[in-house]
């Protein structure tokens, strides 16, 4: 099982509110906690109009990048077991972290 750290951006299976299926979402790792746990920040492409959202390019990157620019949305944090990450994307610069 790979490793996951602070800055990484991962891709995991989101749940959709009735629980019967998942979509492929980014998000961005913010903590790791003890155990398997990730504390995690939801990544969208939609464009958010609120005092929380992180605008988020290619030039954000230190590997890896996003399709599309992109939000982070830190008014959305989640905790995930890290076996549930399906595959890691890039890595933050330091700057955006």
């Amino acid at each position: 099982m790979a490793k996951f750290v602070k800055g990484d951006v991962v891709v995991v299976p989101f749940p959709f509110s009735n629980l019967t299926q998942s979509q492929r979402r980014p998000a961005l790792v913010i903590a790791t906690l003890e155990g398997d746990d990730l504390i995690l920040c939801q990544i969208t492409s939609k464009t958010i109009k609120d005092n929380y959202s992180i605008s988020l390019d290619d030039r954000d990157f230190e590997t890896g990048s996003l399709k599309q620019p992109s939000n982070l949305r830190p008014n959305r944090l989640f905790t995930a077991d890290n076996h549930i990450i399906l595959y890691r994307i890039g890595n933050l610069n330091k700057v955006k972290i």
